[in-house]
């Protein structure tokens, strides 16, 4: 399908200052739209000025949560080139999040050139220093009228971008998190392992205790059990025990994040050991008190890689690294940055330059 171009207007195209960013908050000029019935199936691509959207008010997206989304970023590198990350595997983890939920999937070869021409488009959006980036959202959403519970017969399919900065307020220092014992975030067969809204509807009353306690993100546990852990609200966790990197192993209730599976492949190649398995709360805090759990961080696309510097957990906090940056996680979120702002040579071909 060929893609239809309608520019905004030249007043409403100029950039400002890119310099101080929010996360999420600044829209680019213009957006991406393609619409779905289930006669047509996805037709009239588009990419026209950035706009509102209006939704019928019985619209099935908005009563029964039938839609995903994704989330990749954009750089500029530090030889003026545009770099995008794994977008590929952004694209295909979209797909697997529709077939999901019953949203039809869209083709990746639409959707790439999709996100190419819109970039290529509001370029001048995209922050020109390390650390900053432009965020790419697409999202898929039911929009057919229905009040009753079935799959709909018609979709919107949206892109947008926003120049970002680091996604904490701390940056690139330690967060704090809080592990919740009374809430779950998802389970073994349902939707923990995709990218849908009502994953992350399900974590905000947890996150809101936390963020009253003065944690930043919340650490989930099993739903079964509530003993192994499993991930943060917006990131997959990694631990480093000794000379060994673990992480949760993924059990249908964790999403495969990108970055993670980045870190599982970039950590081996530079002498770390790394596993995935099971990891119990009481074996993270028993290691924490006999000094054997030397760093933990956060891995994501928003926030790459987090280093974690306080963990709460039954009414204690516990320090890890003396609430310090550990020199493994900084190895990491170095290397993987560089070879995001082309400073480092990409072995694994994980970047597609613009």
């Amino acid at each position: 399908m060929e893609i239809e171009i309608n520019l905004a207007e030249p007043e409403k195209r100029k950039t400002f200052d890119l310099e101080d960013l929010p996360f999420g908050k600044i829209f680019t000029p213009h957006m991406f739209m393609m619409k779905y019935d289930i006669k047509r199936g996805w037709h009239s691509p588009q990419i026209k000025p950035f706009s509102n959207i209006e939704l019928h008010p019985a619209a099935i997206v908005l009563h029964y949560a039938q839609t995903v989304f994704e989330g990749m970023k954009a750089y500029y590198g530090v030889d003026g080139k545009i770099r995008l990350f794994r977008p590929w595997d952004h694209i295909a983890r979209l797909n697997h999040s529709a077939e999901r939920v019953c949203i039809p999937k869209v083709d990746p070869e639409l959707v790439f050139n999709a996100i190419k021409i819109l970039i290529s488009i509001d370029k001048d959006w995209i922050p020109k220093k390390k650390g900053a980036a432009l965020y790419i959202r697409p999202v898929i959403f039911a929009t057919q009228p229905n009040l009753g519970l079935k799959v709909s017969d018609e979709y919107l399919f949206i892109i947008i971008l926003s120049p970002v900065g680091a996604y904490y307020k701390e940056g690139f220092n330690p967060v704090k998190i809080y592990v919740t014992d009374e809430y779950i975030r998802a389970c073994p067969g349902g939707t923990g392992n995709i990218k849908t809204g009502g994953n992350y509807a399900a974590s905000l009353k947890a996150q809101e205790i936390a963020q009253k306690k003065g944690y930043t993100q919340v650490l989930w546990l099993d739903a079964k059990e509530k003993k192994y852990v499993e991930e943060v609200g917006s990131m997959n966790i990694f631990f480093y025990f000794d000379n060994e990197l673990l992480t949760p192993e993924l059990t249908g209730s964790i999403l495969p994040g990108i970055t993670r599976n980045s870190v599982l492949k970039l950590a081996p190649t530079l002498g770390i050991t790394v596993k995935e398995r099971k990891i119990s709360i009481d074996e993270v805090i028993d290691a924490i008190k006999k000094n054997i759990l030397k760093e933990c961080f956060g891995t994501g696309t928003a926030a790459v890689i987090s280093p974690v510097g306080e963990i709460y957990y039954k009414n204690r906090s516990y320090l890890i690294n003396h609430g310090k940056i550990g020199k493994i996680t900084k190895l990491l979120f170095e290397y993987i940055t560089s070879i995001q702002y082309g400073e480092k040579e990409d072995t694994f071909n994980w970047t597609i330059t613009l």
